[in-house]
């Protein structure tokens, strides 16, 4: 063979094995495609069937101005520090950076109050003076209330009336608060993305973190005000968020017990034909999480958390501490127990003194949602509000109202096992018929997951938990 031929037949065999590399691909691309086509379609049939009816929604507390920047804009100029480290609250930039490396490399969120004003003030300009920042409505109350007033239903919030705010928010929205001309409740979101670096550190997903030097949201400075105006409305649902604000503020001895009970107060001043929503939120403070399980979620029907609020409150309950970050993908079958437990324990206090037994319990992670009702209860579209609110998530964080596949990927399982324990069964994930949902505990509760098609294109996370969770109560109000 002359060394011609033997290079023709070389790149021949090149050519016909790149062509069979390339159509496999070509043809695993297609296959992926049509799956990803199969789960949107069925979720879309069953988000169409159904509607939001007159419901009446009351959601306190409080409302900020969001600046937005991303974090390779805002930190990656700055030198990455040697370590990561938690603190309770940030009063020096080494501590920002510190805290910031530490729930970037984690991919969790988390919201901190800056004690030094001047260092948030300082930070804040840099951050407005990035090119593609922005300001948006923020604080879970105004965030939630939105998607609630998008979806159809009469919302009534509490918050101060700002011109900023006013601006804002959607106009069928009723804004119930003092007016103020201040527009000091600033909160800045600093995003990154999955796969960014920062130095050594690495995300391995996109999320944010939050700073802010708020002196009056903390406080919820609109309970008292509010109250009238709440027994007035006469609301189906009454959503209680924006607590974190608390999380390692500087209170007088016995003032933060005391906004909690301004709290419950106010959750038991309702009939029992007006349902109550707790929305969690990240939280370090033990003594503000302590006073959480004693003051708040006893007295409420529904809690709303993420994959990482969900272990903070477990292991609060059972073993009084704090977790500060965890799996950011966490298995089904984990996160399922975990659930159970808390359901469990919080149905098993007597329902005295105003206090409500669990009936609904929402998991809203970044490849899945997971809602667990009791059946014997008013909540009713449990399917329905998975799958709502698993398309929401898609939608809010490419910004966008119609999903594109091209942006989009699945991170579940092709099955996923219902307990850790021996002999528990598995489900098998059907394209066809991809909310899966099952009954247990003798009948007595129902659970459904939905898998997430997660955005690819991020415009934005901050705000997407309220959203998910807002989409998935409409549809059970």
């Amino acid at each position: 063979m002359d060394t011609l031929t033997f290079f023709n037949n070389v790149l021949s065999v090149t050519v016909i094995f790149a062509a069979f590399w390339y159509s496999c691909n070509d043809g695993d691309s297609l296959l992926l495609r049509e799956r990803l086509q199969d789960v949107l379609q069925a979720m879309l049939e069953v988000e169409q069937q159904h509607s939001v009816g007159e419901v009446r929604i009351a959601v306190g507390y409080g409302a900020c101005k969001d600046i937005f920047v991303q974090g390779s804009d805002l930190m990656g100029v700055m030198t990455p520090p040697q370590r990561t480290a938690h603190f309770n609250r940030i009063d020096s930039m080494k501590q920002l950076k510190e805290m910031y490396a530490l729930f970037y490399t984690a991919g969790s969120a988390a919201e901190r109050y800056v004690g030094n004003k001047t260092l948030f003030n300082e930070i804040l300009a840099a951050a407005e003076a990035v090119p593609g920042s922005y300001s948006a409505l923020g604080g879970n109350a105004p965030v939630m209330a939105s998607r609630f007033a998008l979806e159809g239903a009469k919302v009534l919030l509490a918050a101060k009336r700002s011109s900023y705010i006013m601006n804002k928010v959607h106009p069928s929205i009723i804004v119930r608060g003092d007016e103020t001309e201040s527009d000091e409740d600033i909160h800045l979101i600093i995003e990154y993305k999955a796969g960014e670096s920062w130095g050594t550190y690495q995300a391995p997903r996109a999320n944010r973190f939050i700073i802010h030097s708020d002196d009056n949201n903390p406080v919820l400075s609109t309970v008292e005000d509010f109250g009238g105006q709440l027994e007035a409305f006469k609301p189906n649902l009454f959503v209680v968020g924006g607590l974190q604000m608390m999380d390692n503020f500087p209170f007088p001895p016995g003032v933060q017990e005391e906004r909690l009970q301004a709290v419950r107060d106010q959750m038991t001043s309702l009939s029992t034909s007006s349902r109550i929503h707790f929305e969690m939120a990240s939280f370090t403070d033990t003594d503000l999480l302590t006073g959480l399980i004693q003051h708040v979620i006893p007295y409420a029907d529904s809690l709303g958390m993420n994959e990482q609020e969900l272990p903070n409150l477990y292991n609060m309950m059972k073993y009084g501490n704090v977790s500060l970050v965890s799996d950011f993908n966490p298995r089904v079958a984990v996160v399922l127990d975990q659930m159970r437990e808390i359901f469990q324990q919080l149905r098993a206090a007597p329902e005295e003194g105003g206090r409500r037994r669990l009936t609904r319990l929402h998991l809203h992670t970044l490849a899945y949602q997971v809602i667990m009702v009791w059946k014997d209860s008013a909540w009713t579209n449990t399917l329905a509000a998975a799958t709502k609110a698993a398309l929401t998530a898609n939608r809010h964080v490419c910004g966008k109202p119609e999903i594109n596949l091209d942006n989009a990927r699945m991170l579940m399982d092709e099955g996923f096992t219902l307990s850790k324990a021996n002999g528990a069964g598995r489900v098998i994930f059907n394209t066809q018929q991809p909310v899966s949902c099952w009954i247990e505990d003798d009948g007595k509760v129902e659970v459904c997951i939905a898998p997430v098609l997660v955005c690819t294109s991020v415009r934005h996370t901050a705000g997407g938990g309220d959203n998910i969770s807002a989409a998935g109560l409409v549809l059970q109000v």
